[in-house]
């Protein structure tokens, strides 16, 4: 495996490249006190919407505020809202599929109903109405999208435990009396969590993305806390400003790009039938 990462890397540019945009966004989150030069939410009405120089170098907002500074802290927001999401909706659907597959029967069509409930609305509309009943604050907006999110990954998991648990190993490993719970957890979930893992990496980007959008429409983080969807909507006001919003914007849009680009290679690299190039 490591050597086919190692070949990866040097084939698959598109990967490489993804992992070299998101690990820059990681670390300027990590380092943000170190990289930012200016305080995100410190606000001198002197230098409003001043455009980008070398004192500012993505110029500055409505607020005189340094938006490289707030693009460098906003990562911190936006990714982990991102991947905190991806980590908590992929646990809880993965071990939900893997039961409703497994266990079949009533146990499968009553959970896998109340799933199809919650696809049934538009992801976007129920995280709305979710995050607006309970009040417009970060954790509040990571919970709307976890409820959103999880279902999707239940599904696919399920439908890889069907095909999962019809293999020889499986049934030896019943024949030889192991229990249910052990039968899951060592064997079928193990044998099906690829494809759960090329999903949740791809799906980094699309949390992200739902998170700027939700900030996007006021349902995010309150000012003047620096997140990139919110940084977007302040540009709505100053659209002849392109740097307002244009900085943020392209933030969003690289790491969602990244993310994509490294779950395309993580495919190629764990489907069996596209492995052999590796």
């Amino acid at each position: 495996m490591l050597r086919a990462i190692k070949k990866m890397f040097r084939s698959n540019y598109l990967f490489t490249l993804g992992v070299i945009i998101c690990l820059a966004w990681i670390l300027a989150a990590v380092f943000a006190p170190l990289i930012a030069p200016y305080d995100p939410i410190a606000q001198d009405l002197t230098l409003r919407l001043k455009p980008p120089s070398a004192e500012h170098w993505f110029g500055t907002d409505n607020f005189g505020q340094d938006i490289f500074s707030r693009v460098i802290y906003g990562g911190r927001y936006s990714l982990l809202a991102g991947c905190l999401t991806v980590v908590i909706a992929g646990f809880i659907g993965t071990f939900y599929g893997a039961i409703a597959g497994y266990v079949g029967g009533r146990t499968d069509n009553i959970m896998m109903r109340i799933s199809e409930m919650i696809l049934s609305f538009p992801s976007l509309i129920l995280a709305m109405i979710i995050n607006a009943v309970m009040g417009s604050n970060l954790f509040n907006t990571m919970f709307a999208l976890v409820i959103v999110a999880w279902p999707t990954y239940a599904r696919l998991m399920r439908s890889v435990v069907l095909s999962v648990k019809e293999n020889e190993y499986v049934t030896a490993s019943e024949a030889l009396g192991a229990s249910r719970l052990r039968i899951l957890i060592k064997e079928i979930i193990p044998n099906s969590i690829s494809s759960v893992l090329i999903m949740a990496t791809t799906d980094i980007g699309n949390q992200i993305l739902m998170f700027s959008t939700l900030s996007f429409l006021g349902l995010g983080s309150a000012p003047p806390t620096p997140e990139w969807g919110m940084m977007v909507s302040d540009g709505v006001d100053n659209f002849n400003k392109f740097w307002v919003a244009g900085f943020p914007g392209l933030a969003i849009f690289t790491m969602a790009v990244g993310a994509n680009f490294i779950g395309d290679g993580l495919r190629d690299l764990l489907d069996p039938k596209l492995r052999k190039q590796f």
